[in-house]
């Protein structure tokens, strides 16, 4: 990867008429020969994905990382606590990819969502020029399905106990505090904290009608998970994937002995140092979804 010819550029990417994302755009050195959004998991700020990015882009591919309304360089949470998020997926999600298909329509278009980033895509939602997207570490987040026991308890303790309620009293749900990464707005928490106690997650919210919208996907999707993740195992991710009916999904899970890692984790995928053997495995599924290939 030579990192040493490749640039950035910080962009603003309205999302509605007073909201916008803050993106940062990494640019090959060489001829672009695709473009791949990352969308990121909940309160994970773009800059976590800098390493991916920039590794894509040595191979290529410009890369576009962004936050969401609420988190990291797109404001604060405490100043968008109405943001929920079912805004992230059905607004955010699809005003990038559209910004990116406008600024580059005549190049192949990919896109990789980590988490609630992935929800969105199985949803649907900025998929309509997309060649071939990926999913990494995505799932039917509900409560119930969490192993072991204390894990379980702690996450239901953190989601439906003590995160609404400081949400309410403050406006926002402190993550960094309360060890669940940035702190985000209040809305995208309560949003969160109501599907993790319905059995299948979101799919049982009528008003997100999620089912109907993930059997309408026919963009080919990689589903790719880690077999310690204790929040998106390996079974979580086939529940999620098995609402996608219109079109195959590939399912890949890794092991820490096949990255060479003590332990993979939620993250461990898209962090430098640990996911690293699996990100050209990614990168050359998209290329062989590349029709001029």
């Amino acid at each position: 990867m030579l990192t040493q010819s490749i640039t950035s550029e910080v962009v603003s990417v309205l999302v509605t008429a007073r909201d916008s994302v803050q993106a940062t755009l990494f640019k090959p050195g060489t001829e672009i020969t695709g473009v791949l959004v990352i969308h990121p998991a909940t309160a994970t700020p773009q800059g976590f994905y800098r390493a991916f990015a920039q590794h894509a882009a040595g191979r290529g591919i410009l890369t576009i990382t962004y936050d969401y309304r609420g988190t990291g360089l797109s404001g604060s949470p405490k100043a968008l606590p109405e943001i929920k998020m079912r805004d992230w997926i059905q607004q955010d999600i699809p005003a990038v990819a559209q910004w990116a298909a406008e600024r580059y329509p005549d190049l192949p278009h990919f896109a990789l969502g980590h988490s609630v980033g992935g929800h969105g895509l199985v949803l649907n939602y900025g998929t309509e020029r997309l060649k071939a997207c990926a999913i990494t570490s995505s799932h039917v987040a509900a409560l119930r399905t969490i192993s072991p026991l204390p894990e379980r308890l702690r996450v239901t303790a953190v989601l439906n106990l003590i995160g609404p309620v400081l949400s309410r009293l403050i406006g926002y749900m402190p993550g960094k505090k309360l060890g669940l990464g940035e702190d985000i707005p209040r809305e995208a928490l309560l949003d969160w904290s109501s599907w993790t106690l319905r059995k299948n997650y979101f799919f049982d919210d009528p008003s997100m009608a999620a089912v109907q919208r993930a059997e309408q996907l026919r963009v080919p999707m990689l589903a790719v998970g880690a077999s310690d993740d204790l929040w998106a195992s390996p079974h979580q991710m086939d529940a999620l994937t098995s609402h996608v009916t219109g079109v195959p999904v590939e399912r890949r899970t890794y092991t820490p002995e096949q990255v060479g890692a003590k332990s993979i984790g939620h993250h461990g995928l898209m962090r430098r140092g640990i996911g690293e053997p699996v990100w050209d495995d990614i990168l050359d599924w998209f290329e062989a979804k590349d029709p001029r290939n």
